[in-house]
């Protein structure tokens, strides 16, 4: 029988219907019942020639199932991930929250009157650390309950549940943990809560949603403690930034005083890579002070200060304080309003090297941002030494990475020729147990520094077209960040796919 074939990450995309086919079935057949992300069924096996499979579950299925074959080590990896899944959901057992404040999470054979609803929301959370997830989405549907992860920036499907009741109640249970309002379903809460986990406490934050399906939640995973572990070897290079990044930003942190900018989306790196200029220029002779929203990493030798708006400790306020603190080096952790930005360039204008985030889309954004808020152009460049722009991107899995061609539509899709990729080391994964089937394992920060001279300081305080600080920039070697992803495309650490997801096409 001649079946179109699956690839690894198309059948890890599906989402395994274990109800009409088990997985101790599965397993022993060789073969996977799941659903496409339309819905629809798909038997996806081994043995297309398998006609006691075929007629059997022919005649258990009330709906139509497309077939497919799959390579052997392909599903046994897909398998294997759902029989970790599995294996979390049997055994995890949370007990009722003291205070509704904190739990104990952990891997125990739970009790014969344990709820179903318990069991799914614990062994959904003790999953996503184990798999280092930033983040867990609950999407109420039609006929249930969709969750997913975001591993390496990328949201994926993780499993799910059926009947609008249990995900009610499972998002209930959140509502309880997080002490939010159960019978407010109307409006958006946020809350936070935190559990033990593997002997370390990891805090949830998190935000619930109205929909027209009932109601979504997001939490937001921040494991301290781990965190805190990376960041004794952190470094600029253990960051992945190419060695003239490095370079330069080493460069401003090194400046007796002033301002360095930081700018991205949300998740891009921007605090971790403070806290790696922060580290490496630590030599016990400084005072360092930072407030932050919340404290992340917690760095010896650094008074870290975390922003508690409900007792009316904003940035602000407590940039404020840290000035009569008698700081040499400052860390904000972002600037939100005019009044902080205010702040901020008077401490990098009266001797203090200051370090900050903001969010825009590049270094060039940076500065019509300052503007809108109302910030003095000359006030803004006296104190501006340098503004970096980062983002992170995926970096092949090493286990399943091989040479690839790309197509010409590709590589139109890229802004490229094909001329120009000649002689380029081109690789992609094609998805493996190791990445679970994404062909991406891990990310790799780049970055664009736009260093201040004094003809760039001159074009900003009057206000030149940005045509003009491009080709200013230009002249002291700036380069953009689509130049610093197709460098990694170039060695073969990224794709274009990845390279296109992440910066615009030039």
């Amino acid at each position: 029988m001649s079946l179109p074939s699956l690839s690894a990450a198309e059948l890890f995309a599906l989402a395994p219907d274990f109800a009409l086919f088990s997985f101790e079935e599965a397993l022993r057949r060789e073969a996977l019942l799941a659903r496409d992300p339309g819905g629809g069924l798909i038997l996806a096996l081994v043995h297309p020639g398998d006609a006691d499979l075929l007629d059997g579950l022919g005649a258990r299925l009330a709906e139509p199932h497309g077939l497919c074959r799959v390579d052997r080590d392909d599903l046994a990896a897909c398998l294997a991930r759902h029989g970790e899944r599995r294996q979390i959901l049997d055994q995890a057992s949370v007990p009722e929250i003291p205070d509704g404040i904190e739990a104990d999470l952990s891997l125990r054979s739970i009790a014969e009157d344990a709820s179903p609803v318990v069991k799914l929301v614990n062994a959904t959370l003790f999953d996503a650390v184990r798999q280092g997830a930033s983040d867990i989405h609950l999407e109420s549907q039609p006929g249930g309950l969709v969750i997913k992860y975001r591993v390496d920036g990328v949201l994926s499907r993780a499993g799910g549940m059926n009947g609008s009741t249990l995900a009610e109640q499972a998002i209930s249970r959140l509502k309880v943990m997080a002490e939010l309002d159960i019978a407010e379903r109307r409006v958006p809460q946020d809350g936070r809560f935190k559990v033990q986990a593997g002997g370390r406490a990891i805090d949830f934050r998190v935000s619930i949603m109205p929909s027209i399906h009932g109601e979504d939640a997001v939490l937001r995973l921040l494991d301290k403690e781990h965190l805190t572990r990376e960041m004794s070897g952190l470094s600029l290079e253990t960051l992945g930034f190419d060695p003239a990044t490095r370079t330069t930003l080493r460069r401003l942190a090194a400046e007796p005083y002033g301002m360095v900018l930081v700018t991205g989306p949300t998740g891009s790196g921007k605090t971790t890579s403070l806290y790696a200029l922060l580290s490496e220029t630590q030599t016990g002779q400084e005072k360092i002070v930072t407030i932050e929203d919340p404290v992340e990493y917690q760095l010896p030798g650094v008074l870290q200060i975390p922003v508690n708006e409900k007792k009316g400790l904003g940035f602000a306020r407590g940039l404020r304080s840290i000035l009569r603190h008698d700081p040499d080096k400052i860390m904000v952790g972002e600037i939100r309003d005019p009044e902080t930005a205010e702040i901020a360039i008077q401490a990098a204008l009266t001797g203090h090297l200051v370090f900050t985030t903001v969010h825009a889309n590049n270094a060039f954004d940076v500065i019509g941002r300052f503007m809108h808020m109302g910030i003095d152009p000359y006030n803004l460049v006296a104190a501006l030494n340098g503004v970096v722009a980062q983002r992170l991107m995926r970096v092949n899995c090493l286990a399943c990475a091989g040479p690839v061609i790309p197509d010409a539509a590709l590589l139109a899709a890229s802004g490229l020729a094909a001329g120009m990729v000649s002689g380029w080391r081109l690789q992609a994964g094609s998805g493996c147990g190791q990445c679970r089937g994404s062909g991406y394992r891990g990310r790799q920060a780049i970055a664009e520094v736009l260093v201040l001279d004094d003809e760039l300081r001159d074009l900003i305080v009057g206000r030149a077209p940005l045509r003009q600080l491009k080709e200013a920039a230009r002249r002291q070697a700036f380069a953009s960040l689509r130049e610093a992803g197709l460098a990694l495309v170039c060695c073969g650490r990224t794709t274009l796919q990845e390279l296109n997801r992440v910066t615009f096409v030039a």
